[in-house]
Order: C-alpha cells, then structure tokens, then sequence
C-alpha cells in the first residue's frame, strides 16, 4: 500500500479517502489553517476549503479534530513521531551506561536560604 508524507504525519492511500483529500487531512493533523494548507498544496484557499469538508463529510464527523482522531482510529492517518519515540527509547534501554549523556542538575534553592538568613540577622539587631 502507498503512503502520503506530509510534515511529520504519514497517510494510506486507498483508505476511502483521495489523494489530495488525504493530504489535506494530513495538513490538517500539522495544524495548518485552510490558507497555509492552500499555500503548501499550491491550490486556492476555497478549493483547501472544499477538500477538507468532503474529508470531515466522508468521516462523518463535524470537527477538524474529530476528522484527525476518527482517521487515526481507523489507521488512515498516524504520527510519525510515534516511530522517533520508540527508536529513542530503545536506544535509551541499550545504551543506558552511555558517558555523553548529561543529567541536568536541580537547582539549588540559595534565594529562600538568604531570606531566612537576613531575617535572623534583622531579629538579632532588633534584640
């Protein structure tokens, strides 16, 4: 089967949807507004418009979101990223003892320590 790359979102081709509309679906999950996805389609911003209402009207759904989460459900559509997680956390779990990696520290709380320190001191003056 055929997949569509848009941005860091991957779709199937032949999964109800057409090409273009797929593509305008997976502009959609990139949270692109209608005329950023006309300008990255090179297409009007009604005709954007119209691809993505026949999108929202073949999933049956009312809502952008609905359309992403209802094509993710039925796998038209997925995150790329969820790929880039699992490679780095196996990565992670093999090279647990690696001497590059660089834990951040917490910082220290010297501000509140000081505050208390000139309060004594004032009460101690006061004395």
């Amino acid at each position: 089967m055929e997949k569509i790359t848009c941005g860091t979102w991957t779709g199937q081709l032949g999964k109800l949807l057409a090409p273009r509309e797929l593509e305008a679906l997976l502009w959609v999950a990139q949270g692109l507004t209608t005329k950023e996805i006309a300008r990255r389609m090179g297409i009007s911003p009604g005709t954007a418009a119209n691809r993505i209402e026949t999108v929202l009207y073949k999933l049956e759904v009312g809502r952008r979101i609905e359309a992403v989460t209802k094509a993710m459900s039925r796998q038209i559509i997925s995150p790329l990223c969820v790929f880039f997680i699992c490679l780095l956390t196996a990565q992670a779990a093999l090279n647990d003892g690696d001497p590059m990696r660089r834990d951040r520290r917490v910082p220290e709380r010297r501000t509140a320590q000081l505050r208390i320190v000139r309060k004594a001191e004032a009460f101690e003056h006061h004395a």
